[in-house]
């Protein structure tokens, strides 16, 4: 059997996915051409992708041998499921083994958006630094601020754990309420999404992008919210309206953000770059080496156990598919 890695990814998955299968692979950092794309996979039996790649219907009637789709990410909103699951393929996500990294690098955002590490950074590189100064670069206290998370899944709740010692009073919005266990562990309180954009000192975005979640966040929300407010998104681009962004920046509406992905991802929307009260990652949140190896991992994992084992894999995405061998959990938060 045949399978296609469609980008760069940590060498041990492929030696791996070579132990058991014909391996074709886009060994690049950048995307692979869609043409190309939709030849390549004409005879495969199994896929190995990243968000940068489209699985739409499209590729799938490309596809005749497809039998699996194995996506190293958490989210899955580059896949079309009901075009997989209307052609019985089932479509396996990563989720679990980012959650501590992305908790971790949504703190590194807010971080350095409230204390304004990357315009002193810049300044200390550009030789402006000629001693100190008790007004140079005020940023904002952290501590004992409010913390207000949309999206309170498992890297929500991550960054909520992390919010405790910084003595934070932390409230969440989601579509479904976390149980009173995980409140009181957390000390978080459930709110209307209204009530935590009013009253929220950071926001931090988490939630899966869909068509009730894009621009979640835009003009009407901004001008609700506080004047020392930063948001921080480290979830997926459009769920920010990103020119709604570069206004309420320049007007001074909200005091600053941070991103990690962006509405056109990898572009940005004109006037972002240019704003010193945003901090701009490019899509991080997961990148450690420790996370990104386990998430090339368990993708590869994936195709083995299906196609090699006949087994159901883990963290399906479409559990409905009929081909499934044995029930399964439901779809991963």
């Amino acid at each position: 059997m045949k399978v296609l890695i469609t980008r760069r990814v940590p060498e041990e998955a492929v030696r791996k996915l070579k132990s058991h299968f014909s391996v074709a692979h886009h060994d690049s950092s950048t995307t692979i051409a869609r043409s190309r794309l939709l030849r390549a996979v004409r005879d495969i039996d199994g896929l190995l992708c990243l968000l940068t790649e489209k699985v739409n219907g499209e590729l799938l009637d490309a596809a005749p041998k497809l039998k699996i789709v194995a996506t190293a990410t958490v989210g899955v909103d580059h896949i079309d499921l009901a075009q997989a699951t209307k052609r019985d393929i089932p479509v396996t996500h990563t989720p679990g083994v980012l959650t501590e990294t992305c908790a971790d690098f949504t703190w590194a955002l807010l971080l350095a958006s409230a204390r304004r590490v990357v315009e002193g950074d810049r300044f200390m590189r550009a030789g402006k630094f000629k001693g100190w100064d008790m007004l140079m670069f005020l940023g904002t206290d952290v501590y004992g601020k409010t913390l207000g998370i949309v999206g309170f899944g498992r890297i929500g709740q991550g960054v909520a754990r992390r919010a405790k010692g910084f003595g934070m009073k932390i409230l969440y919005y989601d579509k479904i309420r976390a149980g009173l266990d995980t409140e009181q562990e957390l000390n978080a309180e459930f709110v209307n999404f209204d009530r935590l954009i009013q009253e929220s000192d950071f926001i931090t975005l988490h939630t899966v992008l869909d068509e009730t979640t894009r621009h979640l966040i835009g003009k009407s929300e901004f001008k609700k919210m506080k004047k020392s407010a930063y948001l921080v998104n480290a979830s997926r681009g459009p769920i920010v309206d990103e020119k709604a962004l570069v206004a309420t920046l320049k007007s001074g509406v909200i005091r600053g953000a941070a991103l990690d992905v962006y509405e056109f991802e990898p572009k940005m929307v004109s006037g972002l770059s240019r704003l010193p009260n945003v901090v701009l990652a490019p899509h991080l949140s997961s990148a450690s080496r420790e996370t990104r190896k386990k998430m090339a991992l368990l993708a590869a994992e994936s195709l083995i156990d299906y196609l090699i084992f006949k087994k159901n894999p883990r963290y399906l995405a479409n559990p409905e598919c009929v081909s499934l061998s044995r029930p399964t959990p439901l779809r991963a938060a």
